[in-house]
Parts: structure tokens; C-alpha cells; sequence
């Protein structure tokens, strides 16, 4: 490890034809969390600010007043996070397993200007091939996501045949939030899947393919770790929870209290009964939603559909392996009925937050630099909603 006096200016990132001043990526997080005003926010600060394109049609549809499907509603998003963001790097993430609306959430991305697309919860095999219908095709970044360097070697080759390489490269490791790669805690918690070890797979991998950027996510919480993934050779990191727990974020405030006050001991890998997609997914164990799950207390239903596997939500049927997480993830973010409870993911690090502070103040702190107190927003004037951010930010 480098020798290393703290704290030391973080480089800039350069992915395709995207210069980003900070080379920090925030997750994107559905459904709803990554909202517009997060994403806008990150991207003023010069990071890459990421949406999720989960449930757009919902979220949008109603902050607009007006029917939205998939590809309109994902544009929509970008351009609200673009005038949000002055015009800043913007990304939208696509997960593979939302396989109903994966094209024309990509595909909408693209009309409302988006910067990158970023892939993951699956191998993203199709992305280039989609991509390559779109007058923008050539300006987009693709990203996908991998969680080894066998993943990795399967991409390249793959997407070599659309004769088009991922643009760079984000390696998430087992600490992350929501869903991640692997099928048992017992699996996702060997000490051969630390985030280091899969970030020198990967590195090892994209070595021998030309100049891809590797980017480190699952676990990344302070300056000094960005820098030991910096140092390892990577070029930037993502990181989810920690802007989560920012005024700006889409999680409603008792998310947000829950988040400040939970323990190491609070967060769990949802397993048995798990995601309907058939991988692990890490919530705050006190959700209301999900210890309504654990007894089996919600009876089987999805009326939503967005996360299926292999085209089925097994949550329709049954409710002894898997829990319908749209339903529960929608009222975090006050976007359900007041008959289905609340459900929090987080990443592994959560117990580490201690207040929710503005995303300008914690991108000074990620970058080591001193906070001014007017970055620091009054109690008095904490915005509760979107509506607010935007009315504080004019």
C-alpha cells in the first residue's frame, strides 16, 4: 500500500467522453432513492449523479401530473436531473432483472440525454446490441456491473461480437446494498469475495482489453477509502448508502430516522425469504415490510411486476422463499397505498451513519476538504421533500 498523507486531493475521472472533477459515481437505488434531486446535486458537485430506472413510470407519471410509460418516463427523469444538476454528468442504472421495461428504459435514457448507462443485477449481454439502435449510440457510456473476473471475461467476449467494449467497468463486492451477486449469506461473506480480492480479479482481467476504467463499489464509505481503491489502480468508486442518508434522496423521513439509528446487528442479507429475482438483498432488518415477510404475515401478491425472474414474480404466488420487494420498496418513498408497509435496504456500512447531512456537504467531506458552516443546512429549513430541494436550491 502507498504511503499516503491525509487527506490528498482526489484526480478527476475520465470514462468515454465524460471529464468528471470528482471521480466519485453516486449508486443508483431504486426504487425512487436515486431521485432526481440526489442525482442533480452530485452532478453540480461534479461527480456522476445516478438515477434508477425502477419504477419510473409510477414516480414520474405523478410528479409530472400526467401518464408516462417506461421509455418517456426514464427520459423525463434524465432531464429533470440534468436542469437540477446544471447540465452535470448524469447516469441512469438499468437493472437486468427489470426485464419488462430494460429496453425502453435504456432506450429513454438515451432521448433525455443521459451520459452513461450503468447495468447490473445480471450480466448486462444485450446492452450494446440495444444501444446501437439509438442516434446517440456513440455518445453514451456503458457500464456494466461485475462482481468477479469471470463475470468480466464474459462481457468483453460477448459484447466484442457488437463490436463495442464497456466503457468502464464497476466491481461491486458483498458489502454493497439492495441486491447483490451472490446466491447464499454463506457465499457472499467468504473472505475470497473481499472487495480487494475481486477488485485485482477484475484489473488482472481489463489489462489485456485496452484502457477500461475499473470502478470500486460495496463498502466504500470515507476519503481514505476512496484513495485505497485509487491506489490498487482503479480510477473512481461508487457509493450508495452514503447518499442515501442526504437530504436529497427519494427515502421518506422514517427511512431516513431508521438509517441514523441502526446498528451493525440491524442489517441483514434477506435470504429465506429473499428477493423474487433469486439473489441476496440487504435490508435493515426493523423494516416494517420485512418482518412482515419473515412471518409470512403479507399474503402473495405483485401488482407491480418490475423485478421477475425468468419472467415470473414468484411473490404472486407464494410467500415462504421470496417477498415482493417493489411494493415494499414503493412505500419508502410514499409512492403506495397505506395498506403495504415499508421496506429498507442499505449497504453493510450503514451503522456507521450518524446524521443526514446535504450532498454538498458530504462530496467536501469525500474530497477532504474543509466544510464551511454554510454548507450546513439549517434544521430549520431542511427540505422534507422534492418540491422543497428545488425551492432551496432557487
Amino acid at each position: 500500500m502507498i504511503s499516503r498523507q491525509f487527506p490528498s486531493p482526489l484526480p478527476e475521472l475520465k470514462i468515454k467522453n465524460i471529464t468528471m472533477r470528482v471521480p466519485i459515481i453516486q449508486g443508483g437505488m431504486g426504487i425512487g432513492l436515486s431521485s432526481y434531486t440526489l442525482a442533480g446535486a452530485v452532478a453540480r458537485e461534479g461527480g456522476m449523479g445516478v438515477l434508477s430506472s425502477a419504477g419510473l413510470d409510477r414516480i414520474v407519471s405523478k410528479r409530472h401530473g400526467k401518464k408516462l410509460n417506461a421509455r418517456d418516463a426514464a427520459a423525463q427523469d434524465v432531464r429533470d436531473a440534468k436542469k437540477m444538476g446544471d447540465n452535470g454528468v448524469i447516469g441512469m442504472n438499468v437493472m437486468v432483472a427489470v426485464i419488462n421495461q430494460y429496453e425502453d428504459s435504456v432506450l429513454g435514457s438515451m432521448d433525455g440525454g443521459v451520459d452513461a448507462i450503468i447495468s447490473g443485477a445480471g450480466l448486462p449481454m444485450a446492452l450494446p446490441e440495444i444501444v446501437k439502435s439509438h442516434p446517440r449510440s456513440n455518445e453514451v457510456a456503458l457500464i456494466p456491473i461485475v462482481s468477479s473476473g469471470r463475470a468480466m471475461e464474459v462481457i468483453l467476449r460477448r459484447w466484442k461480437r457488437s463490436d463495442r467494449l464497456p466503457d468502464a467497468v464497476i466491481v461491486e463486492g458483498p458489502l454493497a446494498g439492495g441486491h447483490i451477486a451472490w446466491r447464499t449469506v454463506e457465499d457472499a461473506l467468504d473472505p475470497k469475495h473481499h472487495l480487494n480480492i475481486l477488485l485485482k480479479e477484475v484489473l488482472d482481467v481489463v489489462k489485456n482489453w485496452g484502457n477500461i476504467p475499473v470502478i470500486a463499489a460495496g463498502g466504500v464509505y470515507t476519503h481514505e477509502d476512496i484513495w485505497e481503491s485509487l491506489d490498487m489502480g482503479c480510477g473512481g468508486v461508487q457509493m450508495g448508502t452514503r447518499f442515501l442518508a442526504t437530504y436529497e434522496s427519494g427515502a421518506n423521513a422514517n427511512y431516513k430516522k431508521l438509517l441514523v439509528d441502526c446498528k451493525e446487528d440491524d442489517i441483514e442479507l434477506a435470504a429465506k425469504p429473499g428477493s423474487p429475482c433469486g439473489m441476496l438483498f440487504r435490508v435493515i432488518k426493523q423494516s416494517p415490510f420485512y418482518q412482515q415477510a419473515l412471518v409470512r404475515e403479507r399474503a402473495p401478491k405483485c401488482d407491480k411486476g418490475y423485478l421477475l425472474n425468468k419472467g415470473n414474480c414468484p411473490s404472486k404466488f407464494e410467500n415462504e422463499k421470496t417477498f415482493c420487494i417493489c411494493n415494499g420498496l414503493l412505500a419508502a418513498i410514499e409512492m403506495n397505498n397505506q395498506n403495504e408497509k415499508e421496506l429498507y435496504t442499505v449497504g453493510h456500512n450503514a451503522f456507521r451513519i450518524n446524521r443526514i447531512m446535504s450532498v454538498q456537504e458530504l462530496m467536501a467531506e469525500l474530497q477532504g476538504l474543509p466544510v464551511p458552516l454554510d454548507m450546513v443546512v439549517p434544521l430549520e429549513i431542511r427540505p422534507q421533500s422534492n418540491e422543497a430541494l428545488e425551492k432551496l436550491r432557487i
